[in-house]
């Protein structure tokens, strides 16, 4: 793992490297995502739309689902289902 300073400018503004810029596909005027986590900041690179749609068939493939169908749930009374756990 290679762990790089840098300055942080006057109004919190980072500039990331260009090696990483290219590296992880981040262009002028895109868009990150900042994940905080327990040990500190995680930078990650937004996710074009194909790309999610690929990670949902594949968590839909992994998870054996089956599309919903609308109207699917218009029988289930949904507080009925909640409480059935409730003595």
């Amino acid at each position: 793992m290679v762990n790089i300073k840098l300055r942080v400018g006057p109004k919190g503004q980072i500039v990331i490297p260009k090696v990483f810029r290219k590296a992880y596909g981040i262009k002028e005027g895109g868009e990150v995502i900042v994940e905080p986590t327990e040990e500190g900041l995680i930078i990650k690179r937004k996710k074009t739309p194909e790309e999610l749609l690929k990670e949902l068939l594949e968590w839909k493939r992994t998870v054996g689902g089956i599309p919903g169908k609308l109207g699917d749930l218009k029988s289930v009374d949904l507080e009925d289902e909640f409480n059935e756990d409730i003595p």
